[in-house]
């Protein structure tokens, strides 16, 4: 039963981010800065490798693009919250080098950065023990990232190894959506 329950969410999930291609950013105007803020409806959900094997509750990440314009100085991120579970525990997302995203064209290692401080930020955290951070993109590296028909999301782990996540969504048609939109 806990196996067709299982194949059930992550049917749903993989459909919610399925269809997120279709629907364009959402822009908010922060009231507090005056910035204008785009992101996507709902991050992108990432599962942690070995999400079938017994007895483990899987780690959950998730990524969301994040456009900061403040009257036409626009500055571009990347949103990354971690949803640990009982598995392999995922080290500090803030230590240098501790994020990679394995693209295509080879790993692109994610430098973390000071996001401007809004009134409400552009995605909300999944779970409230999880890590939540953002990282410096620029418009080519975002390109580099929709341009990639897959994407491994890689983070250190606490004793020394990596640990993997993958996602079912189409990362290449949710990036370029969002991307054609700005």
């Amino acid at each position: 039963m806990r196996f067709i329950w299982l194949l059930a969410a992550g049917a749903a999930c993989l459909s919610a981010c399925a269809n997120q291609a279709a629907r364009p950013p959402v822009e908010l105007l922060d009231a507090r800065t005056g910035m204008t803020v785009a992101a996507l409806p709902q991050p992108i959900e990432f599962v942690e490798h070995g999400l079938m094997e017994s007895g483990k509750r899987t780690s959950f990440a998730y990524l969301g693009p994040v456009e900061w314009d403040r009257m036409g100085d626009y500055r571009d991120g990347l949103w990354m919250h971690v949803a640990p579970g009982t598995d392999k525990q995922v080290g500090d997302i803030r230590t240098p080098g501790a994020v990679t995203l394995i693209l295509d064209d080879g790993p692109l290692v994610l430098s973390t950065m000071d996001a401007p401080a809004l009134g409400k930020e552009p995605y909300t955290p999944l779970v409230s023990w999880g890590q939540t951070g953002y990282f410096s993109m620029t418009r080519e590296s975002l390109e580099r990232l929709a341009n990639s028909s897959r994407v491994v999301l890689r983070l250190h782990g606490t004793d020394d190894t990596d640990v993997d996540f993958d996602t079912g969504a189409d990362v290449h048609a949710v990036l370029l959506g969002y991307l054609n939109s700005r």
